[in-house]
């Protein structure tokens, strides 16, 4: 098995995690307080695992450019924008219909990743991801009628947009984040990754620290107040950050981002056992398809 595949699942794990983590203190917090909690209470980890390789591990610090720092940015940016709207999303549907739709990621991230990395996906990879893609709208339409007005419906209302544009802003972290990885040229893929997770968690916590101390010191407050809860947040998601971050060094955007859906298992699991959330047949079915579509990637790498 390619190293990539299992520190993506682990990754997936602790995203999931870290949303239901999210969803718990939304109400708690808002939307804002609620996205900061995963950066600010994040990236003491985030550093202590960068001295873990350093004066643990003994791996030498690389030595970034200009392009590094700008890239690192702009993925922290669109990581933080595309955060604050799945977050927004959860108070339109339950916790599983809120994240299919950030699950429509792959495709996206296929295309930013030929636009601006110039990587290809194989013809079997397309059909996994198609397959994957199809048993997220199985999701979001469960409990209606299946037909082309509720398919357009699904797809074009305003929960649907926003997790659509929560998934094209997580797309464009990615390849970010892996372009700005990559940039570093060692000493090792776990440097890179690491390297690359310390600046971008500081780098969003002093924008989001900034921006809530400016319109809304009441949330950073709140955050504060939150830790014994939101500390576990920071921590499940610089694990998962970890994860995806070594992940996409070692691979492909689309095809760690294809096997990241499996994430929606985990969902489906959190929602019936802590959440106490109604699973439909259709939405059962829908994971299943997305399992197949792993499946399918996975014989195809």
């Amino acid at each position: 098995m390619e190293l990539w595949i299992p520190i993506t699942i682990f990754a997936a794990f602790c995203q999931n995690a870290r949303s239901a983590l999210q969803k718990h203190l939304k109400g708690r917090l808002g939307t804002t307080g609620a996205t900061f909690v995963r950066f600010g209470y994040g990236f003491p980890f985030a550093l202590a695992y960068l001295g873990l390789l350093v004066y643990g591990l003994g791996y030498a610090l690389p030595s970034p450019g200009g392009d590094f720092w700008a890239i690192g940015a702009a993925g922290g940016l669109a990581q933080i924008a595309a955060t604050f709207l799945l977050v927004h999303l959860f108070s339109y549907r339950n916790f599983v219909v809120g994240t299919a739709y950030s699950k429509t990621e792959p495709v996206q991230a296929a295309v930013f990743g030929l636009v601006f990395l110039g990587e290809t996906v194989t013809a079997m990879a397309a059909f996994a991801i198609a397959i994957g893609v199809a048993g997220v709208v199985m999701i979001s339409l469960a409990g209606q009628r299946v037909g082309l007005k509720s398919v357009i419906a699904a797809l074009t209302g305003r929960p649907a947009l926003i997790g659509l544009a929560s998934a094209a802003l997580f797309g464009v972290s990615a390849v970010c984040v892996r372009g700005a990885s990559l940039s570093l040229g060692g000493p090792n893929f776990l440097m890179q990754a690491g390297f690359t997770l310390a600046y971008v968690t500081v780098f969003q916590t002093l924008a989001m620290a900034i921006w809530m101390i400016w319109r809304e010191p009441d949330q950073l407050a709140a955050s504060l107040a939150s830790w014994r809860t939101a500390i576990w947040v920071g921590l499940s998601g610089v694990a998962g950050s970890a994860g995806w971050f070594t992940a996409m060094t070692l691979q492909q955007v689309a095809y760690v981002r294809a096997l990241a859906q499996i994430e929606l298992v985990f969902t489906f699991l959190v929602s019936w056992l802590v959440f106490h959330e109604r699973m439909r047949t259709s939405e059962a079915a829908g994971a299943l398809l997305i399992v197949a579509g792993i499946v399918v990637l996975l014989l195809g790498v």
